[in-house]
């Protein structure tokens, strides 16, 4: 953690979302903030003093949220982006460990794909437990792959935590990291379609603008 980067970040803040941002002192209290907010179907992008502010924000704008306050409780920012075929959007998540096992958080439109307790012994463990929640409104199951991680201390000089100037700087970056691919040609071949069930249920309290188009 950089010390100075979370006093610029709590500078910023009014005494209201002081009092908010004191309260989110686990990954769990992170997420269910996430959750509070409504998912944003805008494709601007939004930095976490922003989301604070407009209550609003969806996967790249929640993920960032999540790694600055995981940043604020002593965690490194980190990202990892869950990467889809082309018939979806990929899936960011803030990933944190405790005792030597990965977890998540993450602001998602479908039910599945949000917190993750910290159990998983790899990254590749992390990833694959979303695998069966990662489908397009289709009930296509779309994940194909993930980078790997992306430590933002390396944007702190365009202010990321309190500026939406340069968050397409990050974005383009995740596009840019090396993936590790999770399944084979002849895995994909043989996918079978999400059951109705598993798909409703994904799809609960979703906001319908922001779902990925499928033509």
């Amino acid at each position: 953690m950089r010390p100075g980067k979370t006093h610029v970040f709590d500078s910023f803040l009014t005494s209201k979302e002081s009092k908010i941002v004191s309260t989110l002192d686990t990954p769990a209290k992170i997420q269910a903030y996430l959750d509070s907010i409504p998912y944003s179907e805008e494709e601007a992008y939004r930095c976490p003093l922003a989301v604070l502010r407009d209550q609003k924000a969806h996967c790249f704008d929640g993920a960032l949220f999540g790694a600055a306050m995981l940043r604020r409780i002593g965690h490194p920012p980190v990202l990892v982006d869950m990467v889809p075929n082309d018939r979806d959007d990929d899936h960011v998540l803030a990933i944190f460990k405790v005792n030597g096992y990965w977890g998540a958080v993450a602001k998602s439109n479908f039910s599945g794909l949000r917190y993750r307790e910290p159990i998983f012994r790899t990254l590749r463990e992390l990833v694959l437990s979303y695998f069966e929640n990662f489908f397009n409104s289709l009930g296509e199951k779309t994940l194909r792959a993930y980078t790997i991680p992306l430590n933002l201390k390396s944007f702190d000089a365009v202010n990321w935590m309190t500026s939406n100037a340069r968050l397409d700087d990050i974005a383009d970056r995740l596009d840019e990291l090396k993936q590790v691919k999770i399944l084979t040609s002849k895995m994909i071949k043989n996918l079978a379609p999400v059951d109705e069930r598993s798909l409703q249920a994904g799809l609960l309290g979703s906001n319908e603008a922001g779902l990925f188009k499928l033509t």
